[in-house]
């Protein structure tokens, strides 16, 4: 297939472009960098199947006759869609309308990361997708949650009106290799204060609950997902529950850190619980997760530490990236 994959240098979408390249597929790498690293693609610059497009979808553009789109662009994690609002709401509003036209005019299939932000403060628990949410559309979090949700109701239109080939994922907090240690996400967040021995900073009284997915096992039910018949959100994550103070007692015990523990004021309308029902998932992809958070930090631990050890540490040199249509399209177009 020639794909394209939007937010491809983030850290789901990065990992997504390895596991099409390994099945054989071409991939375009469209991202403007606003949170997106090229360090996250710079291992696949030599691979031919493979092209990068500096491009903001939320203006129109055209990439010539592709199979499938994952649109896996947004600022995902708290300090990031919180510091870039408007373009948040942009690229779940404009930059989706742009890729849904663009699958419905070349017949493609389209692939919606959205995410567990949809449930909002659940008061249904686990969350199933049948559950509607319980969302404060004009809160600080609003500019994420509700740009996925219209990106969900945009992505049901045009397969109702269109007859476009859609698919909503809805991801859970997910994890490992090529996270930001920056970027307010729990797990990267906990393991770069433990590494550096400084105070691992847990919200409220620790009591608030997640259920933490290592990105494998992410990819693995998103790709089964886009390859099923299924239309309607469905759930992958990990239903294995932990409160933040238990996550921070295990990052301490597998990191081996000495540090302690400090608590701060909880955010506005952070969830005091976040659980997937993966009921659907298990039944129509026959999929469920297979790494446990104990192994999974372990493997993003190795990563950390290996990354620490490369030296000299800097900027990774820009890639070549595209002005205009792939190769592969362009040959597909002629």
């Amino acid at each position: 297939m020639h794909t394209i994959v939007t937010g491809g240098a983030g850290f789901l979408g990065s990992h997504l472009c390895d596991r099409l390249i390994a099945e054989g597929h071409s991939v375009l790498c469209v991202d403007n960098l606003i949170t997106g690293r090229l360090q996250n693609i710079a291992h696949l610059q030599r691979e031919p199947r493979f092209d990068v497009l500096d491009q903001d979808i939320c203006t129109a553009f055209d990439p010539g006759r592709f199979d499938y789109v994952f649109h896996l662009a947004s600022p995902a994690s708290p300090f990031d869609y919180l510091e870039h609002g408007i373009e948040t709401l942009r690229v779940g509003s404009l930059g989706t309308l742009n890729l849904l036209e663009l699958a419905r005019r070349y017949g493609a299939k389209y692939l919606l990361s959205s995410t567990s932000e949809c449930y909002g403060d659940p008061a249904v628990h686990p969350q199933p997708e049948s559950y509607w949410g319980n969302v404060n559309p004009i809160g600080p979090r609003s500019v994420y949650d509700e740009s996925k949700r219209f990106s969900e109701a945009a992505t049901m239109a045009y397969h109702r009106y269109h007859n476009v080939d859609t698919h909503i994922v809805r991801i859970f907090n997910t994890y490992g290799p090529r996270l930001q240690s920056s970027d307010g996400r729990v797990i990267s967040t906990l393991l770069h204060q433990a590494l550096a021995g400084e105070d691992l900073t847990v919200f409220g009284n620790g009591s608030q609950t997640r259920s933490f997915c290592y990105v494998s096992d992410e990819i693995e039910g998103i790709l089964r997902l886009s390859r099923s018949k299924e239309h309607y959100p469905v759930n992958i994550g990990n239903p294995v529950e932990f409160t933040i103070l238990e996550c921070a007692e295990l990052i301490l015990e597998v990191t081996g850190s000495r540090s302690s523990i400090v608590f701060q004021p909880l955010p506005v309308d952070d969830p005091k619980q976040r659980r997937p029902d993966i009921t659907k998932a298990r039944r129509l992809l026959r999929w469920e997760p297979g790494v446990d958070l104990r192994t999974g930090l372990g493997l993003t631990l190795n990563h950390l530490r290996r990354q620490s050890a490369q030296a000299p540490v800097g900027e990774a040199k820009p890639l070549p990236r595209l002005e205009g249509t792939p190769s592969w399209a362009q040959s597909a177009c002629s």
